[in-house]
């Protein structure tokens, strides 16, 4: 059976949209990228629908699990480069973290 392998590819802050709408002086963290991850981070998946252990946030888990679901049941989304991959991001509109999801053949 194929896994799934997701990849940190990206953290940004929209720092326009901090500075309109964050209170900065109750939650001081949100002016920062997502301190939850690490570029290039990765985590594989095998047992759908269980989130990998180690997987740190379980809203972004939520976000993207359509995705892993449709890549290990073999869609190929065609807009990709390649089969096989997807590219969703968690929902937090000022530091979105963007994910590389792969299907793994075994």
């Amino acid at each position: 059976m194929a896994k799934v392998r997701i990849t940190v590819v990206k953290r940004v802050v929209y720092k326009d949209l901090v500075e309109r709408y964050v209170d900065k002086a109750r939650f001081p963290v949100m002016v920062e990228i997502c301190p939850l991850w690490k570029d290039g981070q990765q985590f594989e998946v095998e047992g759908f629908p269980a989130k990998p252990v180690d997987f740190p946030c379980d809203w972004a888990w939520t976000d993207i699990q359509r995705d892993v679901a449709m890549l290990l049941f073999g869609a190929n989304p065609p807009w990709m480069v390649g089969p096989g991959m997807s590219l969703p991001c968690c929902s937090d509109g000022i530091r979105p973290v963007s994910f590389l999801v792969e299907r793994v053949e075994d």
